[in-house]
């Protein structure tokens, strides 16, 4: 095979808020820590134990603004994107290196709250169909 892969695919647990950075010319990013775990029982001593592993998530532009608009803190998420690893200096002058996951593609997995939505009660309707409309546009269709 000629070809490489660069895939990763996570479902996880946000550890953050969504922390935003705009550039001049309209672009943004967003960063948010992502929690994934690991459980297993331990065969000798028959414990159960859980493994945290973090991942650094980088979202761009209207993606991010979504992110930062409904991802909050606990929420889960399924993310599928690209490894990338950004050489940095730190004060010392020393090379650092960070992993991220350049975010392609995500898809909110907690269900938001009933509470959260306005009752269906206290929003007015300005022209509620009537049944009769309803069962009238059927026939419009052309087959």
């Amino acid at each position: 095979m000629s070809g490489t892969l660069n895939k990763v695919m996570l479902i996880g647990h946000l550890g953050d808020a969504v922390k935003m950075h705009y550039f001049d010319d309209k672009n943004c990013v967003g960063r948010f820590p992502l929690a994934t775990n690991e459980t297993y029982t331990n065969k000798q001593t028959n414990e159960k134990v859980t493994n945290t592993e973090w991942h650094n998530i980088v979202v761009r532009n209207k993606a991010a603004e979504i992110c930062e608009k409904y991802l909050n803190k606990g929420d889960k998420v399924y993310i599928e994107g690209r490894l990338k690893t950004r050489k940095w200096q730190d004060d010392k002058g020393n090379d650092r290196y960070s992993t991220e996951i350049q975010c392609v593609d995500f898809t909110f997995l907690t269900a938001k709250n009933d509470a959260a939505k306005p009752a269906a009660d206290s929003t007015p309707q300005t022209n509620p169909a009537k049944p009769e409309e309803i069962q009238e546009q059927p026939n419009d269709l052309p087959f």
